[in-house]
């Protein structure tokens, strides 16, 4: 079975790629561009784990012989540049598809669009093109809670109106959602997308709010809450997003559903204000944190919170980790990695 994963050397994309290499059922070919969004260092010690992952693997019947790529290889590229993508694609004829490349960050769309629209826009549908041509059993995408904007009220469920996206970035992915819609109705392609909420854990990103208060912390430098720590966040374990995206991954619909696209919340429904998420990081550091609150900051949302009952009522989808044990996980990882 091959597995195509975009945005491999990304947070998510490393863990996902990680769960189907361990299988031993996948041959898992990850693309990514690496770019310095943020430090590049990060993301080839991302690409390093999963080597030593796939070389721990071995395919049945292969004996001491068998090689790394036979369960995980890594191509660097950009799949925004269309006919080169659509060729790999092509190549590699992939069963599966996950699409996590992108670029991210709510507040960093404000100051610099054009890497956005290159990335979530022309990207994605350089995607879509790419498996119109190889069309493979099943897309999975990653969209996001950003989607749901001015006007929804938490619980938030899938059949809201997302029509007023509160940041540039939201907006694109919420254009990535009509254009899999598209291209699915005229083309056929089985497609479903999955909103993620507040995605942290071991490997996360260094601009996301868990690695940032833990810097800030254990450096004993002040720490930045907008909204004074009042804003909810929906925290999700990374490993509870993988379990939800490797299962839609391999059980596509049995018949095409309707809207053509599938589209499912994957969160954990447990959202807690940001300056409880600090005083947990502050136990489990050892350490104080410096607070400095600050009025609401432009493109936030004040809260998020994952209503599940579609999820659920597909896959059987329930969310493992709590916070305490995943701040743990986290925490254990973060002094491991950034000797700290």
């Amino acid at each position: 079975m091959k597995v195509l994963v975009t945005g491999a050397a990304g947070f998510v994309g490393y863990h996902v790629a990680r769960r189907l290499a361990e299988t031993k059922r996948c041959e898992v070919l990850g693309v990514d561009n690496l770019s310095d969004y943020y430090d590049v260092a990060l993301k080839r010690a991302r690409l390093a784990a999963l080597a030593q992952v796939a070389e721990r693997v071995q395919p049945p019947g292969t004996g001491t012989e068998a090689k790394a790529f036979e369960t995980f290889r890594f191509l660097q590229a950009d799949f925004a540049d269309a006919e080169k993508f659509a060729g790999l694609v092509a190549h590699f004829r992939p069963d599966y598809v996950v699409h996590l490349g992108a670029q991210p960050g709510v507040r960093h769309s404000m100051e610099n669009p054009a890497a956005y629209t290159r990335a979530n826009l022309d990207g994605f549908a350089s995607v879509l093109e790419a498996c119109r041509r190889t069309p493979p059993k099943h897309l999975v995408f990653a969209s996001s809670s950003s989607v749901y904007g001015a006007g929804a009220r938490p619980p938030f469920r899938e059949a809201d109106n997302t029509d007023q996206p509160v940041s540039y970035y939201g907006a694109t992915k919420k254009a990535n959602e009509l254009m899999a819609h598209a291209y699915a109705l005229n083309h056929g392609l089985n497609v479903t997308g999955l909103r993620f909420f507040t995605v942290y854990g071991p490997w996360g990103r260094p601009d996301m709010a868990p690695t940032l208060f833990a810097r800030a912390i254990c450096e004993g430098r002040p720490l930045q809450l907008f909204n004074h720590g009042k804003n909810l966040r929906d925290f999700t374990y990374i490993d509870d997003i993988v379990d939800g995206v490797v299962k839609i991954l391999l059980y596509p619909p049995a018949t095409p559903p309707t809207p053509p696209v599938r589209l499912f919340n994957l969160g954990h429904h447990r959202p807690v204000e940001t300056v409880l998420f600090v005083r947990m990081l502050e136990q489990l550091l050892g350490r104080p944190a410096q607070l400095e609150l600050l009025p609401p900051q432009p493109g936030d949302m004040f809260e998020t919170c994952a209503d599940l009952t579609r999820i659920t009522e597909a896959i059987a989808f329930a969310p493992k980790v709590s916070l305490e044990d995943g701040l743990r996980r986290f925490t254990d990882w973060f002094h491991a990695y950034y000797q700290l």
